[in-house]
């Protein structure tokens, strides 16, 4: 896992791998500068054409102007200096860069407080105007020129951050941010680079290794971390000679209506397909013949409508409950009847988790180390409306402590927030999955993990991040614009073994 830190955490990184590499802090600016420029040379080889660096006077500056005489060193023919001095002040490593930039003949145009913006015609522009450090929204001069930059049709790349945008903590809508079409990021991604937020400010992202101190970093205990594909690999286990289906136990799949069959039908297929021993799905009679033919390997417990079904709850390994499932009398009553004869953990998605959200007291009954998968509109229903993504990350920390809960939040970057205060990010997955029946498929997936006796916590994780890969599996090679569910269902074996097999 890699610890996500803020912005007052990374300055503690530097300030540490400086004082005990140690390192100076201006031979820090440069390492960093070049492995910014060892990453931009690779995207951007055309060395004639214009690239324009636009500098502040604080390190993300310092950090401009190096790159700037970098890229010259490497000869870069049409480099182009601009320095926003809107200020009096200036960082040490900021003037030292600015001295070296000078006696490497590399020349530079200041623009000054109510000064007239410059005309410049580059296609590529570096943004080294601000930093990590932002915590405010840009105004006077600052926001007149990063309004001025976001008119011009050119290619951005961000050093660090985008110029304006908050690194972590709430921002308020409708900030005036520099939209950059790659951030070429110094050690890790930063927080508020996961949330939808900063979607309109963010293309793409990628992160560059500058040799901050990593056990430094870990011992700073960050509750945020972002999974891995070597995180994954570690949490799989082979699957044994002389196992049997009873080895990878049995789940229970409670979902569907008549109208919405489709739910069951994709939940309990997941649910075979990613690894469950045994899987039973409770239907509605009429659902029954539609699961015989689409997955036969999945046996059924016929609901027939008014009062509840015989199940024989103590046989089974886990229990998913909700797609499709509906909000009428006969759905509450199920759900109830669950958390009354039932007192292992349970994966409840959907309509189960809006029937939670009508009936607090439902709420409350959950057993002990259960897992939620809302998505947005759910998780508000469920805990209250929120104001923006950071309050929703909050929210998920705290309910998932005080409910001895996992939370699933989906988002780009699906968070799972655990009961010992954790919040893992997960880091695959592509917009050609955003379609209806992707959150069935993720619940079958969780509830067959769980069955094989991995924790909730660590299903969640497993999960989520097979799920996204199988899509990029998919949809990258293939350019598939479009990921249907039912052709990630048949990926998400294939996915586990080639991670197992790694």
């Amino acid at each position: 896992m890699i610890p996500l830190l803020t912005a007052t955490q990374i300055k503690q990184a530097d300030a540490h791998t400086i004082a005990h590499e140690p390192v100076s802090s201006i031979d820090l600016m440069e390492r960093a500068s070049k492995a910014f420029v060892g990453w931009f040379v690779n995207r951007f080889s055309d060395k004639k054409q214009g690239i324009s660096v636009y500098c502040g006077t604080g390190n993300n500056g310092g950090d401009g102007l190096a790159i700037a005489r970098i890229l010259v060193d490497h000869g870069y023919k049409a480099v182009k200096v601009f320095v926003a001095r809107f200020s009096a002040k200036a960082s040490d490593d900021f003037n030292a860069n600015l001295q070296n930039l000078q006696q490497a003949g590399i020349g530079f145009k200041e623009i000054n407080k109510g000064d007239d913006l410059p005309a410049d015609h580059n296609p590529v522009m570096i943004d080294a105007l601000l930093g990590s450090g932002i915590n405010k929204p840009l105004d006077g001069d600052y926001e007149r020129l990063v309004k001025h930059l976001n008119g011009m049709q050119r290619t951005v790349v961000s050093v660090d951050v985008p110029t304006g945008l908050f690194t972590d903590g709430e921002m308020p809508k409708g900030i005036t941010a520099l939209r950059a079409n790659l951030v070429i990021t110094f050690q890790q991604p930063k927080l508020n680079f996961l949330l939808p937020e900063s979607g309109p400010y963010i293309n793409c992202w990628e992160v560059v290794n500058i040799g901050l101190d990593e056990s430094f970093i870990h011992s700073l205990n960050s509750p945020y971390q972002f999974v891995e594909e070597k995180d994954i690999r570690a949490m799989l286990k082979p699957r044994h000679r002389f196992s049997n289906k009873g080895t990878y136990g049995h789940a229970l799949l409670i979902a569907g209506q008549p109208e919405t069959m489709g739910a069951a039908l994709l939940t309990s297929s997941a649910c075979v397909h990613a690894g469950a021993g045994l899987t039973t799905a409770c239907v509605p009679e009429s659902g029954l013949t539609a699961l015989n033919s689409y997955q036969p390997e999945v046996m059924a417990i016929v609901r027939k409508g008014g009062g509840l079904p015989e199940i024989s709850w103590d046989k089974f390994s886990v229990i998913g409950i909700g797609p499709g499932l509906g909000k009428d009398d006969d759905a509450r009553a199920l759900l109830s009847a669950l958390f009354q004869y039932y007192n292992k953990p349970v994966v409840i998605d959907a309509d189960a988790l809006n029937l939670l959200a009508e009936d607090k007291n439902l709420l409350k009954r959950i057993p002990k180390g259960s897992v939620l998968t809302p998505h947005m509109k759910e998780f508000d229903r469920l805990f209250g409306d929120h104001q923006n993504w950071w309050q929703r990350m909050q929210t998920a920390m705290q309910k998932a402590q005080e409910l001895q809960l996992v939370i699933l939040l989906k988002n780009d970057y699906t968070m799972v927030a655990t009961p010992n205060g954790k919040l893992y990010f997960n880091s695959t997955g592509n917009a050609a999955m955003a379609g209806g029946g992707m959150g069935d498929v993720l619940t079958g997936a969780i509830t067959a993990l769980m069955a094989q006796k991995y924790s909730p916590e660590q299903a969640c994780i497993i999960g989520a991040y097979v799920h996204g890969k199988a899509g990029d599996e998919l949809a990258l090679p293939n350019r598939m614009h479009v990921v249907l569910p039912g052709k990630l269902i048949t990926q998400l074996p294939v996915t586990m073994a080639r991670l197992r097999e790694a």
